[in-house]
C-alpha cells in the first residue's frame, strides 16, 4: 500500500453579519469555486465582481498555483458574496505565509489591505436586537396626550 503524503492545504473562513464562509486551499493549477461551482455563475450577477476583487487585484499568477474551493451557508446574499470574497483573500494569505514566503504573504497583504480592509479583516456590525416601547431598537412610539 502507498503512503499517502500529506498535501499542503489551509482551511480559513470568512463572515459577514450572519454569513459564513469556508474556503479550503490547496495546491493546484488556479480553480476557485463557490459551493462546487465556479466564479462565473454565482448569483447575483451584479455582485461578481464583488467577489472576483482579490483575483483582479492580485493578479492570476499569484491564484494559478492554488485551488480555492469555498463553502458558505447563512445569511443573505450579499452578506454572502463579502463573506465569500473575504475567505478567498484570507486562503491565499494563509496559504502564502504556510508554504510559500513571509516577504511575498507581506506584500499580498499589504495590496489586498491597502485595497479594502474587510478583505481580511471581519466587520463586527450586527443587528442591534428590538426593545419594548417602540416598533425598532431605538425609534419610539409616538407620545399622544389626548
Amino acid at each position: 500500500m502507498a503512503t499517502k503524503t500529506p498535501s499542503q492545504s489551509v482551511q480559513v473562513y470568512g463572515r459577514k453579519k450572519t454569513a459564513t464562509a469556508v474556503a479550503h486551499c490547496k495546491r493546484g493549477k488556479g480553480l476557485v469555486k463557490v459551493n462546487g461551482r465556479p466564479l462565473e455563475l454565482l448569483e447575483p450577477e451584479m455582485l461578481r465582481t464583488k467577489v472576483q476583487e482579490p483575483l483582479l487585484i492580485l493578479g492570476k499568477e499569484r491564484f494559478a498555483g492554488v485551488d480555492i474551493r469555498v463553502r458558505v451557508r447563512g445569511g443573505g446574499s450579499v452578506a454572502q458574496i463579502y463573506a465569500i470574497r473575504q475567505a478567498i483573500s484570507k486562503a491565499l494569505v494563509a496559504y502564502y505565509q504556510k508554504y510559500v514566503d513571509e516577504a511575498s504573504k507581506k506584500e499580498i497583504r499589504d495590496i489586498l489591505i491597502s485595497y479594502d480592509r474587510s478583505l481580511l479583516v471581519a466587520d463586527p456590525r450586527r443587528c442591534e436586537p428590538k426593545k419594548f416601547g417602540g416598533p425598532g431598537a431605538r425609534a419610539r412610539y409616538q407620545k399622544s396626550y389626548r
